[in-house]
């Protein structure tokens, strides 16, 4: 739906975490007014950004900054992405001053996971808090800690990589380098490898319906978790449990008030949040557990363009 409303300033965020670049106009009070979605394509990119931001501000002349979330570590003291899965090398080198040449438009880019924490702390799940910190659950697992009011990013931009605290120092290694982050056995691909593993060494397991399905996702196992199938609902416990011990490393670390859980793995609910919680009182010290609420993120695919475009909201204040 289309906004004219008044002349107060506009603000455009963009994900770029998946397959699919998502773009919306957001205005002061973090609301989407637009929405545009176009299939990825990494050696148009930076046209494909720029296509969609001219779009944009011919809906709303009052845009007044871009802010784009990045699937990869960003340096914000250097505005540069210091590694990306997605991106290909010759797209990230210098993507901050590239978009800005691109689009004509302040531009501020941000991790993805960071981007995400900040619009549920503004407008999702994290709303009324003052201390923050959000997981994502996907592709990978990504961190970040609001304090005060404020996204920390620590001494480089980095802070929050909670998808590679160890869980298990005899795991498997980790594209990080560590061996046994909380990466491989948490994140989308890595509870798909133990399930087929778990497939292939137990009998039981064939009466599940994945093994009717040799391609499916960790978005099957939440959904057949969700329909009663017993395997399925043992991974996804067995998951939340290695969830609940990285959270409760963070609630020792930090005493946060509040913990937001977001990404495609929580579409499971109390399936996973539940196993998650009893988790992390068990191995929590106790007086840091009772005071943290851990709840389920509230804007989902939104979460990213929303907080990019409150992240570019609070850089051109």
């Amino acid at each position: 739906m289309s906004s004219t409303n008044g002349s107060e300033p506009r603000f455009i965020g963009i994900d770029l975490s998946g397959p699919v670049l998502r773009a919306a106009i957001v205005n002061n009070n973090g609301q989407i007014e637009e929405r545009r979605e176009v299939k990825i394509e990494a050696d148009q990119l930076l046209n494909q950004v720029a296509k969609v931001v001219s779009e944009l501000r011919g809906i709303n002349s009052n845009i007044e900054a871009v802010g784009i979330a990045i699937p990869g570590l960003v340096n914000r003291q250097t505005d540069r992405v210091v590694t990306s899965r997605d991106l290909p090398l010759t797209v990230r080198e210098d993507l901050h001053s590239e978009l800005m040449k691109a689009t004509g438009a302040r531009v501020e880019i941000e991790n993805d996971a960071n981007a995400a924490a900040y619009g549920e702390y503004k407008v999702g799940a994290g709303r009324g808090s003052r201390d923050m910190f959000y997981i994502t659950i996907g592709e990978g697992i990504g961190g970040a800690i609001i304090l005060d009011g404020r996204l920390w990013i620590g001494a480089s931009g980095l802070a929050g990589e909670v998808g590679h605290i160890t869980i298990d120092t005899e795991g498997i290694e980790c594209q990080c380098g560590n061996t046994g982050c909380l990466e491989t056995v948490a994140s989308g691909p890595n509870i798909v490898r133990r399930a087929f593993e778990r497939l292939h060494r137990d009998g039981t397991s064939s009466l599940s319906k994945l093994a009717i399905n040799r391609n499916f996702t960790a978005a099957d196992i939440a959904h057949e978790a969700n329909n009663g199938d017993d395997f399925s609902l043992m991974m996804i416990e067995r998951t939340g449990k290695y969830m609940g011990t990285g959270v409760a490393s963070v609630i020792n670390l930090l005493n946060i008030e509040r913990i937001v859980l977001g990404g495609g793995v929580m579409d499971a609910g109390d399936l996973i949040l539940n196993p998650i919680i009893q988790e992390a009182k068990r191995r929590a010290f106790q007086p840091c557990f009772e005071v943290t609420q851990i709840v389920v993120a509230t804007l989902g695919a939104d979460a990213a363009s929303i907080g990019a475009a409150m992240l570019a909201r609070a850089a051109a204040s």
